[in-house]
């Protein structure tokens, strides 16, 4: 079989493994409708039985190889899931992580540790949805976080306080990034070290070494402030080696900045979809509003944005799978994305005009929802910074 064969095969299985996801995605995320997202989002409440579905059927396994249990595919598959959740109206918030923090455990975890929590992600008899990174002082400047642990015995003591902790009270395990040793200038991310903690036993044992905190955001957000109480955990709970954390925490980075890009390009179908179907439906002065340019324009602006950051996002999956660098294109993915989300989102609240603020159409909590992707997990300023520096080549200036 020649070189060329060999990939027209592998890209037909793609496409095809990508087809039959985004059916089957599109199918369950029908279960779920418009009233049941916005009823949980007026309570302020974590959409357990739709992330349960997802599970159930291994959508959230989709990174974790077969003999795990899982369903073995890449990220351009995975993040066919993720838009297919947003496009449909949900807020795949709820469940994303569970799919970029595979990277680190999959990537640098002991067989010790793969063995021991992969297969019950993958059944759904774990849940992996929360990361412990952020801190209050640090912000997106990781390397400067202060939480600390300290070697004492077999166990390691954590000590500290991180925001942006979502979904712990969601999660059977929990990732947590610390400082080991003092920072060091002259190297900036070493001395950070990544544990994979199990939170059954933590609440079985320890519980009052750690403090949660719920955040009430402006959308439906299950995040929290933790606060770390000499939490014991045991060597065992390191991923990888002691010190290199910060290196593991970036290998899911990418993984991440590409899911996230495929929630806002789901979110922008979202919002032109909906502008459309409104456009055609609403009449005023005799005709419908969609038969004026003024109306069109605007929202084919944003269609054509966000086609254009789809291209992008499936480019930086592309190169992911392959195992190419990517840093840029995930990076650039995520900015164009989250942009051309929020310009759909502006328009089709245009497009409703007052309606589009009541909250049975749904436009005023999906533009909510989708404001937050230029902010997290990184904010477009730092990728412009990013790009002009790695990309560019201009001076760095942070």
């Amino acid at each position: 079989m020649t070189t060329q064969t060999s990939e027209r095969d592998a890209a037909h299985l793609t496409t095809s493994t990508v087809e039959q996801l985004r059916e089957q995605t599109r199918a369950l995320c029908a279960r779920f409708p418009d009233e049941y997202w916005r009823e949980l989002d007026l309570k302020r409440e974590y959409p357990q039985e739709f992330v349960d579905t997802l599970t159930k059927a291994r959508l959230l396994s989709a990174l974790i190889p077969t003999e795990y249990g899982g369903l073995g595919v890449g990220l351009t598959e995975a993040s066919v899931i993720m838009e297919e959740i947003n496009k449909s109206g949900g807020h795949s918030a709820a469940c994303h992580a569970q799919l970029y923090t595979m990277k680190a455990v999959l990537n640098h975890g002991s067989e010790w540790q793969k063995q021991q929590y992969l297969p019950g992600i993958a059944d759904g008899s774990l849940r992996l949805q929360a990361f412990s990174i952020t801190e209050d002082a640090a912000g997106s400047d990781t390397s400067s976080i202060q939480t600390r642990a300290v070697k004492d015995g077999e166990d390691w003591v954590i000590t500290g306080h991180k925001s942006w902790t979502s979904r712990i009270d969601e999660s059977d395990l929990l990732l947590v990034l610390t400082r080991t040793t003092d920072k060091d200038d002259a190297a900036r991310t070493g001395g950070l070290t990544l544990f994979l903690v199990d939170l059954r036993q933590v609440r079985a044992e320890q519980s009052e070494a750690l403090e949660v905190t719920k955040v009430r955001t402006m959308f439906n957000y299950a995040t929290n402030q933790i606060h770390y109480h000499g939490l014991r955990v045991p060597n065992s709970a390191v991923v990888g080696e002691v010190g290199n954390g910060f290196r593991y925490v970036i290998d899911g980075w990418n993984a991440e900045r590409i899911l996230l890009a495929s929630e806002a390009i789901g979110d922008g179908y979202w919002f032109t979809d909906r502008a459309v179907a409104y456009a055609n439906s609403r009449e005023v002065f005799g005709r419908t509003i969609g038969a004026n340019q003024g109306v069109q324009f605007p929202i084919t602006d944003a269609y054509m944005k966000v086609r254009a950051a789809d291209m992008m996002r499936y480019e930086a999956a592309r190169l992911f799978d392959a195992g190419q660098p990517c840093g840029a294109e995930a990076n650039m993915a995520k900015h164009l994305a989250s942009e051309a989300s929020w310009e759909a989102a502006n328009v089709c609240l245009n497009t409703h005009g007052g309606y589009g603020f009541v909250d049975e159409y749904d436009v005023e909590r999906k533009f909510r929802e989708t404001r937050m992707y230029q902010v997290a997990p990184v904010n477009n300023n730092l990728i412009k910074a990013f790009v002009a520096t790695k990309v560019l080549g201009l001076p760095r200036s942070y």
